[in-house]
């Protein structure tokens, strides 16, 4: 015969507390000491008793998780925002459910699904790219967050930043530096048609030629033929922005390998996300911060306030990391 569960009743019997003070340390925001709280959860590891949360569910209606909706493993901008995004619900006291998607498409597919696991919201750095999809979201009433996207409902929010306005600065950026001939390597999605907005606008002001556009696919290996494409071009442009640090980091690459071109020396270029790779002395590249963590803090609030915040998007600032694939200043 199988030894019965161990109850809360016998943590309360081990630590010498009410069975109340027990439900009052496995809850989160509840009114409890630390050193109470740590009595009881030591007493709790002692005996080996996990806290049964299905009563807690059923009263309150949530569950305490939240999906975090993550993209391709092979952005590690995407695992930054994992990390921001786990972070910013265990300090809030949440239960974390991952999910994997392979790209924005595919989340539209997908959020119906998960809404259907009692979750109390879902967070991502991908976008909902279809007003039916959101229609047949918010119907469930699930407050979902997604960054940089562009679709808003009452359940729906994003939080993101001005990439118009960081498409401008790349331009000034580069500019500033001798820029004349400039392109930019783009991919389907919200954020890149309006970074791309941005930078062309801003080059054009300034008087030069509007920018060669072109389409990536987010990763290294798109870097790599978007810049061999570039390289084969009778006149090669001198100022390039990437939607991302992965695609400038394989066209750096591709000018380097294939046709011995340096950065800055015979083009400037800058990526976006300021991933780990940016900063190797290799690539020195000049990229854009997107402060993932107060974005992951405010989709917390959000999932947490949904019915009382006053945004349906908020934005956060950004910040230009300039390092040395745009060279310096020209006097």
């Amino acid at each position: 015969m199988s030894e019965r569960p161990i109850t809360s009743h016998d943590v309360a019997r081990l630590a010498g507390v009410s069975q109340s003070a027990v439900s009052r340390a496995f809850t989160p925001g509840a009114s409890i000491s630390a050193v109470l709280r740590d009595k009881v959860r030591d007493a709790a590891m002692r005996l080996g008793y996990q806290p049964n949360l299905l009563p807690r569910m059923m009263v309150k209606g949530r569950s305490g998780i939240v999906a975090i909706v993550v993209g391709g493993g092979y952005n590690p901008f995407h695992a930054a925002t994992q990390e921001a995004f786990s972070h910013a619900l265990q300090r809030a006291g949440k239960r974390i459910m991952l999910v994997q998607a392979q790209s924005d498409r595919t989340l539209d597919e997908m959020v119906s699904d998960i809404i259907g696991y009692r979750i109390d919201g879902v967070v991502t750095a991908l976008s909902i790219l279809s007003q039916q999809a959101a229609d047949a979201i918010t119907a469930h009433g699930i407050p979902v967050v997604t960054l940089n996207s562009g679709i808003t409902t009452e359940t729906i929010r994003v939080v993101g930043i001005d990439n118009v306005g960081a498409g401008r600065e790349a331009a000034l950026h580069m500019i500033a530096r001798g820029g004349s001939h400039f392109a930019y390597v783009g991919a389907d999605s919200i954020a890149s048609r309006a970074r791309e907005e941005g930078y062309c606008a801003a080059v054009t002001k300034a008087g030069f030629a509007r920018p060669q556009c072109l389409s990536g696919t987010l990763d290294y290996d798109g870097g790599l033929a978007v810049g061999r494409r570039l390289l084969n071009q009778s006149e090669r442009p001198n100022a390039i922005f990437c939607v991302n640090d992965l695609t400038a980091i394989g066209i750096m690459d591709a000018w380097r390998m294939d046709g011995g071109l340096n950065f800055p020396a015979d083009a400037q270029i800058i990526g976006f996300d300021d991933i780990p790779a940016s900063r190797w002395l290799t690539n020195n590249l000049t990229t854009i911060n997107q402060n993932v963590e107060m974005m992951a803090h405010h989709a917390v609030e959000i999932i947490e306030n949904l019915d009382t915040y006053p945004h349906l998007s908020t934005r956060v600032d950004f910040t230009m990391i300039a390092r040395g694939s745009t060279g310096k200043p020209v006097s």
